[in-house]
């Protein structure tokens, strides 16, 4: 039973031997193919040494592949030693080390360069929209101080109003010195707050361009076509809406907003008090003094609500880095892992049939050990032993030599029976001279007992 299970392994490792060479040769030429189609998006030059240099990398990686794969399958599965095994396993892993560099990472590149290439487009849209999103923010916060500027101003306005009115700081109405001081610092305000105005159109303008920058490389992310004109229109837009962004970051007045509240507390000059009597004179400068204090706090809560502003952290000068698809499919790799267990698959594969056909010798060689030697025997082998047996018996009377004799002697005479069989089967171009002679009647060699 077990030579029967190991004549039909046997046969079936001949009848698989054809179709194996075919599959090798099919997975060598799949890999050559996906191999020349990365190896174009990352050679440079005429679209003619293109070709020829993608075509002669690729032909090379099949020829390199089915080479090694072929002496994987003829020499692996009839090792039987550990050493020689675990030297070949470790070629082996070193070739597939090296298949993988110079084949598989261009298959994958074939199978999803595009894809990784708009991968990559997608993640610079969302980087780009948080950027914008944040120099927006910082100039908005910049508007924030809007309200207490104009707060301050009416502040100021309105006191000498009622100044002039009323006299409710002084005590007498009409136009003085007080009130030109309260005009002042109102004045101041609005100027503030005219600045600041100014900057919010300015910055809407920009966050419009920015946003119609945002929406056509959506557009170009998302139309259908080759992706290489797609990738550098996208790049076009990259840049203008860097620059978008860098003018957006310089619209800020939040530094000058800052710089004109140290000037109000520093810069503080009150006019002359112009009252006619001493007491009115007093009165003025007491109330000088108060505006002063009054100043003096705006400018400092104003300072602080500029510095809060400033101190945001700036929006990073981000530059656009095209890449090409197979550089894409190297930097997201871990988004394309099916696209690389195909790649990869294609070149690997054959290291499964090369341990297939490991188990199936193996097992062979086993089922031969553990067979009887009887059952071992072939028909050949088992009719050589006939043919010994008859020349020993028919030498061994006539020339009364022992036993031992007789066996070296039947032996030498087959020797030199094979060896005139397949002297004949070369061919009749030998010369006579050169065939030695086979006379049956020639003395047996002698043994060591004779």
């Amino acid at each position: 039973m077990a030579l029967g299970a190991s004549r039909r392994l046997t046969d079936g490792v001949a009848a698989v031997e054809t179709m194996t060479r075919f599959a090798l040769a099919v997975l060598a030429l799949a890999s050559g193919v996906y191999t020349y189609l990365g190896a174009r998006t990352i050679l440079d030059g005429s679209p003619t040494a293109v070709f020829f240099a993608a075509l002669i990398y690729s032909v090379s990686v099949s020829v390199g592949i089915y080479a090694f794969w072929s002496y994987m399958m003829r020499f692996y599965p009839h090792v039987t030693s550990r050493a020689a095994r675990a030297g070949l396993l470790v070629v082996m892993a070193v070739g597939c080390a090296m298949i993988v560099a110079m084949s598989s990472w261009l298959n994958a590149a074939a199978l999803a360069g595009s894809a990784a290439v708009e991968q990559h487009l997608a993640r610079s849209v969302e980087t780009y929209t948080a950027d914008l999103d944040r120099a927006h923010q910082n100039a908005l916060a910049t508007q924030s101080l809007l309200p207490d500027i104009q707060r301050a101003s009416e502040r100021f306005a309105q006191l000498a109003a009622v100044e002039r009115q009323s006299g409710s700081l002084t005590g007498t109405t009409g136009s003085g010195s007080v009130v030109q001081l309260l005009n002042q610092m109102s004045q101041q305000m609005k100027a503030l707050e005219g600045t600041i105005s100014a900057s919010r159109e300015q910055v809407a303008d920009l966050v419009e361009q920015g946003q119609k920058r945002l929406e056509a490389m959506r557009t170009l992310l998302s139309t259908p076509g080759l992706i290489g004109p797609r990738a550098d229109q996208f790049s076009t837009e990259a840049v203008a809406l860097t620059n978008v962004m860098a003018q957006l970051s310089q619209t800020s007045v939040a530094p000058s907003i800052r710089r004109a509240a140290d000037d109000l507390s520093l810069g503080f000059i009150a006019p002359v008090p112009d009252g006619s009597a001493p007491d009115l004179v007093n009165r003025q400068n007491q109330v000088m003094d108060t505006v002063r204090t009054s100043v003096a706090a705006q400018s400092r809560a104003l300072a602080k609500a500029a510095d809060e502003v400033v101190t945001r952290p700036p929006v990073p000068e981000r530059r656009f880095v095209p890449l090409s698809p197979a550089e894409a499919v190297l930097e997201y790799a871990y988004d394309f892992i099916p696209a690389w267990a195909g790649a990869i698959s294609i070149d690997l594969l054959p290291g499964v049939m090369v341990f297939i056909l490991a188990i199936v010798h193996g097992a062979i060689r086993h089922q031969g050990r553990d067979m009887p030697f009887a059952e071992r025997v072939t028909v050949a082998e088992l009719m050589e032993t006939l043919a010994l047996q008859k020349a020993i018996a028919e030498k061994a009377p006539a020339t009364g030599a022992t036993a031992e004799a007789a066996v070296l002697a039947a032996a030498d005479a087959g020797i030199h029976d094979d060896d005139h069989h397949r002297s004949a089967e070369a061919g009749e171009a030998h010369h006579p001279s050169n065939v030695a002679s086979f006379d049956p009647a020639k003395a047996p060699r002698k043994g060591p007992g004779t």
